[in-house]
């Protein structure tokens, strides 16, 4: 198995991509490769100046930025490691591709290069968020600012099949974000798609969820455009970060409190691991003709190796072609 790494995306590269990498391939069997893409001189002096078994660097001299258009990456930037990397996977050179780099530029040259499964409209992002009970899986989460009431369907069939190949969970609960509970709330939008889904998916579309019950509603996929997704995505993990940080700073500020909490350290340890999206690595672009791993901008080692690992889990699990199937079985209402 071979997955194509970009080694120059991601506000910590070429540094996490490299330590990624390793960590990954320690504990990893024979017959695994990672194909380093980046800037040969670069990645080689990241490795200290040789190339380990099961690491090839496949050489680049151009880095999409994330302050350009990204939709213009596979035209302006051609040797650019977003490019070059998704091109060794059209070309069959690679099984996946990971990167932590520009989004924009990831979806506009996947759909360029490697095109959407037959009958999709849309492809999109799908996250696992944690909860008390279990994960959900939020879709999509920014491959889509504007989406249509077909789009959002068939984001409900991908999110619903890449939730069993995490959860395990076969015919999972499907609930629409929105600001009210009832079928008339929301824009249009939203509108059309509750009677969409309530249409196409009746054994398994439970209604509108708001956003106070996200977390804690019945349904395991939340169903949303990229706009709201992204939002809701971005925000949690602020908050997470902004109340770890708070409840760090609380207890400093007592020294009782900093006995109860070396004491209560391992439940601390737990949570925020439970909330880490690290841990989750990165998310696959669903809908694409081949495996695509979207990661975090500011990935870590321990993200990238959690990328890598969640790249190799849809290959050997053929999560592309469960989702081929699900489409075509809904073909006829995306004609």
């Amino acid at each position: 198995m071979k997955i194509a790494l970009d080694a120059m995306g991601g506000d910590l590269a070429p540094r996490s991509p490299v330590l990624g990498t390793l960590q990954f391939l320690q504990d990893q069997t024979s017959g695994m490769e990672v194909i380093l893409v980046g800037d040969k001189t670069i990645l080689i002096e990241e490795l200290g100046g040789s190339t380990p078994k099961g690491i090839r660097i496949h050489h680049t001299t151009q880095v999409v930025t994330m302050h350009e258009q990204g939709s213009k990456a596979i035209k302006t930037k051609p040797d650019s490691s977003i490019v070059q990397g998704i091109n060794l996977v059209k070309d069959g050179l690679a099984d996946a591709f990971v990167s932590a780099g520009h989004t924009g530029a990831i979806i506009a040259t996947s759909l360029l290069s490697l095109g959407c499964i037959e009958g999709l409209r849309r492809p999109a992002l799908a996250a696992h968020i944690p909860t008390a009970t279990g994960g959900k899986i939020i879709c999509d989460v920014g491959a889509n600012p504007d989406a249509r009431p077909e789009h959002m369907l068939q984001f409900a069939i991908m999110a619903a099949i890449y939730f069993d190949h995490v959860e395990g969970k076969s015919n999972p609960k499907i609930g629409l974000v929105n600001i009210g509970s009832e079928p008339s709330k929301g824009s249009e939008l939203y509108q059309e798609t509750h009677k969409l889904l309530k249409k196409e998916l009746p054994n398994d579309f439970i209604g509108n969820v708001e956003g106070r019950h996200l977390l804690d509603s019945p349904a395991d996929i939340l169903i949303c455009d990229g706009f709201v997704g992204n939002t809701i995505l971005k925000f949690g993990e602020s908050w997470v970060s902004l109340f770890i940080g708070q409840l760090n700073k609380q207890i400093m500020n007592k020294r009782s409190y900093q006995m109860v909490a070396r004491m209560l350290q391992p439940v601390f340890t737990n949570l925020k691991k439970l909330y880490d999206y690290e841990e989750f690595g990165g998310v696959p672009l669903l809908g694409v003709n081949e495996v695509v791993i979207v990661s975090h901008g500011n990935s870590s080692p321990k993200a990238v190796k959690n990328s890598l690992l969640a790249a190799k889990k849809c290959i050997t699990e053929n999560l592309l072609g469960d989702i081929q199937h699900g489409i075509i079985e809904h073909m006829v209402v995306v004609n």
